[in-house]
């Protein structure tokens, strides 16, 4: 990680104070070690997944924030890839969960079953009990498979006969989903997309990306190779430390107006609730400190706005006009000045 962290911009290296290659352990040198961390993970992505940077990014702060990511596209262009990648440089074993019409909850979250052996119930814990577990094509699960998810991904979790088990710390939810209309969807509730932190989009890649795609089985040769960025114990300091990345009054107001303002918006039928709100602040620290900065900017604000906010939207129209609505309201608000 030093070796990444040695092209961090200042504003890291003086909070950190100490040279790059040797930071203190106050606060500065935890910013400093998720910067590095935060600048690996990225390095990693991008050698496997390309043409798509704006996700790549997403993906990081995801990691970083401690918040779940929705990745929403048609099939083939590395929803797959980008999870699987993003669980190895964690240092973390990829729990998958495979949707299907007929997958029932009990897949997802386990089962109690008696042992004829000892003549007890015991509980056999499901995959989501992973650091990183994907749900791959989530809204091909039927709806009471899918709100099997809503415990676990908001209060880290599991209630299965009336006993709770908790999940492994840290805990992210990566899910894909196909684009709603498609044969065999059931589309997500608003509670379900609530439960998603951040949500990204990977889209079709240039012609010299998807060419060199071609002649690398897309990204497989360089996966084969690749080395994880850091321990599970690395990745909860740096999640740990990226709650510490300063944030003013003035700028936590300025992303709570900007979550008010989708709910009156024009064509919005339900805007963002408080809990997006909160996800556009931890993922806006998230940002500043893949910038190497210890404080937030409207900037980051700005960037994470759409990812953090869109798909929460019910609107007249389909996910890309929730997300011009979102821009809207970034572009018609004042930015506060430092």
């Amino acid at each position: 990680m030093t070796e990444v962290a040695r092209g961090a911009p200042p504003d890291i290296i003086a909070a950190a104070g100490a040279a790059p290659e040797q930071p203190d352990a106050g606060r500065g040198g935890r910013l400093w070690a998720a910067a590095a961390l935060a600048r690996g993970l990225e390095a990693n992505l991008t050698s496997v997944v390309r043409g798509a940077p704006g996700a790549l990014r997403t993906a990081v702060v995801a990691a970083l924030c401690g918040g779940h990511l929705l990745i929403e596209d048609v099939p083939g262009v590395g929803k797959t890839v980008l999870a699987r990648t993003l669980a190895r440089s964690l240092g973390a074993e990829l729990s998958r969960i495979q949707g299907h019409p007929d997958l029932l909850p009990g897949d997802v979250t386990g089962v109690t079953v008696y042992d004829q052996r000892t003549g007890v119930w015991e509980f056999r814990r499901g995959p989501v009990f992973g650091h990183v577990v994907l749900l791959d094509e989530l809204n091909r699960t039927p709806p009471r498979t899918q709100s099997a998810l809503l415990e676990s991904m908001d209060e880290q979790q599991v209630t299965v006969d009336g006993e709770t088990w908790a999940l492994p710390q840290p805990h992210l939810v990566l899910a894909t989903q196909n684009p709603v209309g498609q044969l065999g969807t059931f589309p997500l509730v608003e509670s379900q997309l609530d439960r998603f932190a951040l949500s990204t989009t990977l889209g079709y890649p240039d012609a010299q990306s998807e060419a060199r795609l071609a002649l690398h089985d897309g990204g497989r040769d360089a996966m084969s190779t690749l080395r994880p960025v850091c321990s599970i114990g690395d990745w909860a300091a740096a999640i740990a430390a990226t709650a510490e990345v300063t944030v003013v009054p003035s700028i936590a107001d300025y992303a709570v107006a900007i979550t008010r303002a989708t709910r009156e918006a024009p064509g919005v039928r339900l805007g963002a609730s408080p809990r997006a709100s909160i996800a556009l602040v931890r993922s806006a620290q998230a940002h500043a400190l893949v910038s190497a900065r210890s404080f937030v900017a409207p900037d980051d604000v700005a960037a994470m706005a759409v990812p953090s906010l869109a798909h929460r939207l019910v609107v007249d129209g389909d996910g890309r006009f929730a997300a011009s609505v979102v821009g809207s309201v970034v572009s018609s608000l004042p930015v506060p000045r430092p």
